[in-house]
């Protein structure tokens, strides 16, 4: 078989993908297959028929002669000592975890916050965040075959340090090799709910805070205040409102798509080791599907739901189930063979004693889409609530069946917390049972959902449990004369519906994730996470219209319907200025401009106008825009009758002007308008006349006038095929799209990037970026 035959010929990207990411020493894909499947035939054939792959790791790494390599595409390091000596011993971990192509979790909650005492020169510590920098060089330093170091650094909501944190990456500069999360709790966010104070402390424990023997709710608000055990400093405390604090990480994450949520208690509670005294989480991997011991790794497989629909609409569960069985075995024989090929001693002992593997699934929404079924239905719920808990139930049958089998369960297994453990009672067949209290479990952990993005696309089909990010994407390549030429290109299910059904349009079924509502993602991922009993690697794609409130309340109906942690993206926000890895190649894919080079405005742009009462009067604002691509060309202020000083105008229109053709893009000129302040005039007016246009003073004012219009502009250029050509169409289609997160590109081709399941990806040319 050829890797044509497989994936089709037509399939240019995924065959680019399988020969660059993992293909090994120019091998045919008859010897891919048996060197992945290691002669396996009922996983090379789940291969051959796209049912199950596994992770990128094992496809590009098992049973090579490559030195220095891991099976395993994360690991969680020890949660950093309060000591010089741990946090530069964890900044080494690290490294040596990073150059074998490994991602890292690290909690920094045991470091002690900012202005305690400290036995050294200095007397006072800088804090736990003072130090987020040093671990994140390491990441940006150390890197294995062109891949940089992937980090997530967490920290505990009880911190005193925890506002610190949540915004240490509002500066761009600054942690820009990890990503970062608060640990959340229920006591928090029930304080949240209430808009009640809250109690910060270190240790992160609730033992020190029985030391203090006056009521800290009454204490002053953000002082931290010493706790202390016969006149011994023991710890420290902090009294905070909880909602505020709440607030300020909603916000950040709002603006900067930073930092994300962990909701530690569903965390810990719900996963088959939930009892066991001998065992803790210290963290989670990147992408924050896999919270893990000191030193555990995730060994990542994913079943393809997608492959189960036959002809007549119908999923194939006797095949499915067989299918769980088979990969939850070919996972552990790869976790067997891996064990010495993980970095430290550490990761190979807690791989040894806990046995934890990663099995999760992908192409639910094609699944979905085969069988005729809208993903924001009831009857989607239904249909994936099955899917899910037969997942869990036979998997977990799997590893007792090994137990029973093989060498027995994993060396740390402890029977009585196990049956105590409420994930298990909820999905364990009685037979099952019985072979647990036999002989135990294989695994300590069996199941989750990770980013399946370059796997995904190369299979063509929709990654985790996500929804089909788009029906189609615009693609432009450059002719033989010279001109950009744009054109459709289908995902392959939408294409191939297309193909048997000419002439017309795609059915309702065929959703996109913009027209699914927040609120139906969140109940999507709680069915899914009550299955896995580890955690869902998923994103929320917001529009850069959605406001704070609609990212507070998608945080809060996450913890209320249990779910361990979700990701959310807005466009336009201002991380995307960061997340490509090579800034020098981000600039505009259509018009390439050198320092100081100036676009003419030309004579064909399209003009909107609206007229502004400031506090001065009437103000009349003209902007212009390219026809083709929406880009603002030329604004011109004047003023009314009553209006304020017109040389004033006359300069900020001109400035405004030049930074647009100069290439400056529309949001970086309307964010430097609305920093601009409040003009005591503009006040006044808007408090006695209360007719004054939105914002705080004139420049503010003019941004928003300028943002308005060129939302019209975009909305006009995608509504005009009524009066233009074919060809037209697509090209300015394709122009405005390109144009509306201006620095969301692929590094690679300068394709619009897609952000999902915790990773940006490029459906044009498969790059992907994870962490």
């Amino acid at each position: 078989m050829t890797v044509q035959e497989w994936l089709g010929k037509d399939n240019t990207l995924g065959i680019d993908i399988w020969e660059k990411k993992y293909r090994y020493n120019n091998e045919t894909f008859d010897e891919f297959l048996d060197r992945v499947s290691s002669h396996d035939e009922e996983v090379k054939q789940l291969i051959i028929d796209k049912k199950f792959l596994f992770g990128g790791r094992i496809l590009a790494n098992r049973n090579t002669d490559i030195k220095g390599i891991t099976y395993s595409n994360c690991y969680v390091i020890p949660e950093v000592e309060d000591n010089i000596e741990s946090i530069y011993n964890t900044c080494g971990m690290l490294a040596r975890t990073f150059s074998y192509g490994g991602g890292c979790g690290v909690d920094i909650s045991k470091l002690r916050p900012a202005g305690a005492q400290v036995n050294n020169s200095a007397r006072t510590t800088t804090g736990a965040v003072s130090f987020m920098q040093t671990l994140s060089m390491v990441a940006e330093t150390i890197g294995q075959r062109g891949r940089r170091g992937a980090t997530m650094l967490s920290m505990d909501v009880n911190h005193p340090d925890i506002e610190q944190f949540v915004d240490i990456k509002t500066d761009l500069t600054k942690v820009t090799g990890a990503n970062i999360s608060v640990r959340v709790n229920d006591k928090f966010m029930k304080a949240v709910e209430n808009n009640s104070d809250y109690i910060l402390h270190w240790p992160c424990n609730d033992e020190c805070l029985y030391h203090v023997k006056e009521d800290p709710l009454q204490a002053p608000y953000d002082k931290l205040i010493p706790i202390k055990n016969d006149d011994v400093i023991i710890g420290y405390y902090k009294r905070i409102n909880a909602k505020n604090l709440f607030n300020k990480l909603i916000k950040n994450n709002w603006d900067y798509a930073e930092p994300g949520i962990l909701y530690w208690d569903r965390i810990t509670e719900w996963n088959l080791l939930s009892e066991d005294p001998e065992f803790s989480y210290k963290g989670v991997n990147p992408c924050a599907e896999e919270p893990l011991p000191a030193g555990g790794s995730c060994l990542l497989g994913s079943i393809n739901l997608s492959a189960f629909v036959g002809n007549d609409r119908t999923f194939n569960f006797p095949d499915f189930i067989k299918t769980v069985h088979i990969a939850v075995r070919a996972l552990n024989k790869v976790l067997i063979d891996g064990l010495p090929l993980h970095p430290l001693k550490i990761q190979q002992e807690s791989v040894h004693d806990w046995r934890q593997i990663g099995l999760g699934v992908m192409g639910i929404a094609d699944m979905l889409i085969k069988m005729g079924i809208k993903y924001d239905s009831e009857k989607g719920i239904t249909v994936c609530k099955a899917i899910a808990n037969l997942l869990a139930s036979h998997a977990i049958d799997e590893s007792a069946e090994m137990a029973n089998s093989l060498e027995g369960a994993y060396p740390k297994f402890n029977l009585e917390a196990v049956l105590k453990s409420e994930y298990l009672k909820a999905h364990v067949f009685p037979e099952t049972l019985e072979k647990i209290k036999r002989t135990g479990l294989y695994n300590s952990q069996v199941l989750t959902i990770a980013p399946t993005g370059s796997l995904s696309t190369m299979l063509q089909i929709s990654g985790g449990i996500e929804p089909v990010f788009a029906n189609y994407y615009t693609r432009t390549t450059k002719s033989l004369h010279n001109e950009d030429k744009t054109y459709k290109v289908y995902t392959k299910i939408a294409q191939d519906w297309l193909n048997a059904h000419p002439g017309k349009e795609l059915p309702e079924y065929f959703i996109e994730s913009s027209n699914i509502s927040p609120e139906f993602r969140v109940k999507m991922q709680a069915v899914w996470q009550d299955a896995i009993d580890a955690s869902i690697s998923s994103t929320v794609n917001l529009p850069e219209s959605s406001t704070v409130e609609d990212v507070y309340n998608i945080y809060m109906n996450a913890w209320k319907n249990g779910l361990k942690g979700i990701t959310i993206f807005r466009s336009g926000c201002k991380r995307i200025a960061i997340l490509n890895a090579e800034p020098e190649k981000k600039e505009d894919s259509k018009i390439s401009l050198k320092r100081g080079d100036i676009v003419k405005a030309g004579n064909n742009c399209i003009g909107l106008k609206r007229t502004l009462m400031t506090g001065c009067g009437s103000l009349h604002c003209e902007a212009f825009f390219d026809p083709k691509t929406g880009d603002l060309r030329e604004i011109y202020l004047s003023k009314g009758s009553t209006g304020g000083c017109n040389n004033f105008m006359i300069g900020l229109s001109r400035m405004i002007s030049i930074a647009a053709r100069g290439g400056v893009g529309i949001e970086a000129i309307l964010d430097q308008l609305k920093s601009c302040g409040t003009c005591p005039s503009y006040a006044v007016r808007t408090a006695t006349k209360k007719d004054t246009s939105k914002g705080s003073c004139c420049p503010v004012a003019v941004g928003n006038a300028i943002r308005e219009m060129h939302k019209e502009i975009l909305q006009r250029l995608d509504n005009c095929s009524m009066s233009l050509d074919d060809e037209t169409v697509e090209l300015v289609k394709a122009s405005v799209s390109i144009n509306k997160d201006y620095n969301n590109k692929c590094p690679e081709c300068g394709e619009e990037l897609i952000h999902e399941t915790g990773c940006c990806s490029c459906p044009s040319c498969g790059y992907s970026k994870c962490g």
